[in-house]
């Protein structure tokens, strides 16, 4: 998977880029969104979402990780695809999307040409309780720059990828933590924690 991409804009349109990186011409499909902040810029960054087709490999080119995330929620909606995500994003800006999706207004989202009432509606059900956890995750006081909540979180993502659920992975880091008065490393954490689980 290629996460991001990193060069000189050889060649930009409001909805596609190529960027020469090491010599090498990728092709990105991007929104207007990207397109506006990326326009006047000659060396770029972009995160990136391969979309894998029987007849085609697309990346899509997103200028921040917050439009690429929603690009990746957007498609897990049964009937949007890739291409329509992109127009999603480029009628409207990723905050717009997400308070039409929270305040459950469809009408917004038909606004959007090829976005009919089903899937509006769809995107509604689907999206809007992660959407309105994500918005009061983002709102809650941040004490991420403790080293010890680094630690914490850098675990439960450890602990989580190897398939552990979430409230068990909390309960045995959070434990695991307690126990070593917070003097130990990631690897020992996540260690005690899978013992613990």
């Amino acid at each position: 998977m290629i996460a991001f991409l990193r060069g000189r804009l050889v060649h930009k349109e409001p909805t596609n880029v190529v960027i020469d990186v090491n010599g090498v011409g990728y092709h990105l499909h991007i929104s207007l969104q990207t397109f506006s902040e990326i326009k006047d810029q000659e060396n770029v960054m972009l995160h990136t979402h391969l979309a894998i087709r029987e007849d085609a490999h697309i990346l899509f080119g997103f200028s921040g990780k917050a439009e690429k995330k929603l690009f990746q929620q957007l498609i897990s909606v049964n009937g949007v695809g890739p291409g329509t995500a992109i127009v999603m994003l480029s009628y409207m800006n990723s905050s717009e999307i997400k308070s039409a999706i929270i305040q459950e207004d469809a009408t917004a989202l038909q606004s959007i040409k090829g976005i009919g009432g089903k899937t509006a509606l769809r995107v509604i059900i689907e999206l809007k309780d992660k959407l309105k956890k994500e918005s009061w995750d983002e709102t809650q006081p941040s004490i991420s720059d403790s080293p010890n909540n680094t630690l914490r979180r850098e675990a439960l993502s450890a602990l989580l990828t190897l398939g552990l659920p979430k409230a068990v992975a909390e309960k045995s880091v959070d434990s695991a933590l307690k126990k070593s008065g917070n003097t130990i490393t990631l690897e020992d954490l996540v260690k005690q924690a899978l013992k613990n689980a």
